[in-house]
């Protein structure tokens, strides 16, 4: 088998198929309510952001890359276990005199959505912006232990 790296930004029919899906099936489901929101808000984005989602015994910490996207147009909204990072990056000018012979750079609206794997604590997350990279701490609930009583009798 030959591993062959494609360039980037430069779309193949698995990479859009796997960006669809991701869309669809990691937005909040719709089953129970039966509307259909998820596929709505998936079909705004216009361009996913690359995310790594990492977990530390205390947090889960999600770093989005949004390089050329003002810190307020990004939007980061926790709803249960349901984390959906929001934002848009401005359309690309050329100058009048230029022919555009290659177009890589992305613009326009994104949606990232993540159903996180444990409960979290919603108070408590933070969201730094710096040098194109979006960190979001989400802090994990805290279990309760479970003490067994000694029945006396």
């Amino acid at each position: 088998m030959k591993l062959t790296r494609t360039q980037a930004g430069v779309p193949t029919v698995a990479r859009d198929f796997d960006e669809v899906f991701d869309r669809i099936f990691n937005a909040p489901l719709a089953f129970p309510s039966l509307t259909f929101e998820p596929i709505r808000k998936a079909m705004e984005g216009t361009w996913m952001p690359a995310i790594d989602l990492t977990e530390t015994e205390k947090e889960f910490i999600l770093r989005a890359e949004v390089p050329g996207v003002p810190k307020e147009n990004l939007d980061v909204h926790l709803e249960g276990e349901v984390l959906t990072l929001t934002g848009h990056r401005e359309t690309k000018t050329t100058e009048k005199d230029e022919n555009m012979l290659w177009e890589e750079r992305e613009a326009g609206k994104f949606i990232r959505t993540l159903r996180l794997p444990k409960a979290v604590e919603a108070n408590k997350v933070e969201a730094v912006y710096n040098d194109g990279i979006l960190t979001v701490h989400v802090p994990k609930a805290q279990v309760a232990i479970k003490n067994k009583i000694l029945i006396k009798g």
